[in-house]
Protein backbone atom coordinates (compact mmCIF):
# COMPACT_ATOMS: atom_id res chain seq x y z
CA UNK A 1 0.00 0.00 0.00
CA UNK A 2 1.56 3.32 -1.04
CA UNK A 3 2.33 5.94 1.58
CA UNK A 4 2.15 9.72 1.43
CA UNK A 5 5.59 10.94 2.51
CA UNK A 6 6.52 14.53 3.36
CA UNK A 7 10.19 15.19 2.57
CA UNK A 8 11.59 18.32 4.28
CA UNK A 9 15.12 19.47 3.49
CA UNK A 10 16.61 22.78 2.38
CA UNK A 11 18.96 20.91 0.02
CA UNK A 12 16.84 20.56 -3.11
CA UNK A 13 19.09 17.86 -4.60
CA UNK A 14 18.53 15.68 -1.51
CA UNK A 15 14.77 16.22 -1.72
CA UNK A 16 14.79 15.31 -5.41
CA UNK A 17 16.87 12.15 -4.83
CA UNK A 18 14.50 10.96 -2.10
CA UNK A 19 11.44 11.93 -4.14
CA UNK A 20 12.58 9.98 -7.22
CA UNK A 21 13.36 6.87 -5.16
CA UNK A 22 10.07 6.95 -3.26
CA UNK A 23 7.95 7.65 -6.34
CA UNK A 24 9.61 4.70 -8.12
CA UNK A 25 8.34 2.55 -5.27
CA UNK A 26 4.80 3.88 -5.76
CA UNK A 27 4.65 6.37 -2.89
CA UNK A 28 3.23 9.89 -3.10
CA UNK A 29 5.77 12.56 -2.16
CA UNK A 30 5.05 16.05 -0.84
CA UNK A 31 8.03 18.40 -0.41
CA UNK A 32 9.02 21.28 1.85
CA UNK A 33 12.25 23.27 1.79
CA UNK A 34 12.27 25.00 5.19
CA UNK A 35 10.87 24.51 8.68
CA UNK A 36 7.96 26.90 8.26
CA UNK A 37 6.78 25.17 5.09
CA UNK A 38 7.28 21.77 6.76
CA UNK A 39 5.04 22.67 9.68
CA UNK A 40 2.30 23.93 7.37
CA UNK A 41 2.41 20.84 5.15
CA UNK A 42 2.35 18.38 8.05
CA UNK A 43 -1.00 19.88 9.05
CA UNK A 44 -2.45 20.40 5.56
CA UNK A 45 -1.24 17.14 3.95
CA UNK A 46 -1.48 14.72 6.92
CA UNK A 47 1.33 12.51 5.57
CA UNK A 48 1.83 8.89 6.60
CA UNK A 49 5.53 9.58 7.23
CA UNK A 50 7.80 12.64 7.51
CA UNK A 51 11.48 12.79 6.51
CA UNK A 52 12.86 15.82 8.30
CA UNK A 53 16.28 17.44 7.98
CA UNK A 54 17.76 18.81 11.21
CA UNK A 55 19.32 21.96 9.73
CA UNK A 56 16.73 24.11 7.91
CA UNK A 57 15.87 27.80 7.68
CA UNK A 58 13.16 29.40 9.88
CA UNK A 59 12.63 26.40 12.17
CA UNK A 60 15.11 23.58 12.52
CA UNK A 61 14.02 19.96 12.32
CA UNK A 62 13.97 19.51 16.10
CA UNK A 63 11.53 22.43 16.46
CA UNK A 64 9.33 21.00 13.70
CA UNK A 65 9.44 17.55 15.31
CA UNK A 66 8.40 18.98 18.69
CA UNK A 67 5.47 20.78 17.02
CA UNK A 68 4.44 17.54 15.28
CA UNK A 69 4.51 15.61 18.57
CA UNK A 70 2.65 18.36 20.48
CA UNK A 71 -0.36 18.45 18.10
CA UNK A 72 -2.78 15.53 18.75
CA UNK A 73 -3.70 15.50 15.02
CA UNK A 74 -0.08 14.80 14.00
CA UNK A 75 1.49 13.29 17.12
CA UNK A 76 1.50 9.71 15.82
CA UNK A 77 3.02 10.39 12.39
CA UNK A 78 6.35 8.51 12.11
CA UNK A 79 9.30 10.88 11.66
CA UNK A 80 12.76 10.06 10.32
CA UNK A 81 15.36 12.74 11.07
CA UNK A 82 18.09 13.40 8.49
CA UNK A 83 21.46 15.01 9.22
CA UNK A 84 25.05 15.04 8.07
CA UNK A 85 27.53 12.92 10.00
CA UNK A 86 29.42 15.96 11.30
CA UNK A 87 26.49 16.99 13.51
CA UNK A 88 27.17 14.57 16.34
CA UNK A 89 24.70 14.74 19.19
CA UNK A 90 21.80 15.70 16.93
CA UNK A 91 20.67 12.08 16.87
CA UNK A 92 20.17 12.09 20.63
CA UNK A 93 18.26 15.38 20.48
CA UNK A 94 16.05 14.05 17.70
CA UNK A 95 15.32 10.78 19.44
CA UNK A 96 14.62 12.60 22.71
CA UNK A 97 12.16 14.87 20.86
CA UNK A 98 10.30 11.85 19.52
CA UNK A 99 11.95 10.83 16.23
CA UNK A 100 11.29 7.24 15.18
CA UNK A 101 14.60 6.88 13.38
CA UNK A 102 17.74 8.82 12.57
CA UNK A 103 19.58 8.65 9.24
CA UNK A 104 22.85 10.33 8.39
CA UNK A 105 23.46 11.87 4.97
CA UNK A 106 24.51 10.48 2.64
CA UNK A 107 22.36 7.43 3.26
CA UNK A 108 21.49 4.30 1.35
CA UNK A 109 18.00 4.51 -0.20
CA UNK A 110 17.58 0.82 0.72
CA UNK A 111 17.72 1.77 4.42
CA UNK A 112 14.86 4.19 3.83
CA UNK A 113 12.87 1.54 1.96
CA UNK A 114 13.40 -0.91 4.84
CA UNK A 115 11.96 1.61 7.30
CA UNK A 116 8.98 2.28 5.02
CA UNK A 117 8.27 -1.44 4.86
CA UNK A 118 8.33 -1.64 8.66
CA UNK A 119 6.03 1.40 8.89
CA UNK A 120 3.61 -0.16 6.45
CA UNK A 121 3.47 -3.42 8.40
CA UNK A 122 2.89 -1.70 11.73
CA UNK A 123 0.07 0.56 10.50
Amino acid sequence: MPLKVLVCDDERNIVRLIQVNLERQGHTVVTAFDGKEAMAKVVSEQPDLVLLDVMMPYYDGIEVLKAIRKDPATANIPVIMLTVKAQQGDDLKGLAAGANMYMTKPFNPLDLQEFLEKSRLSS
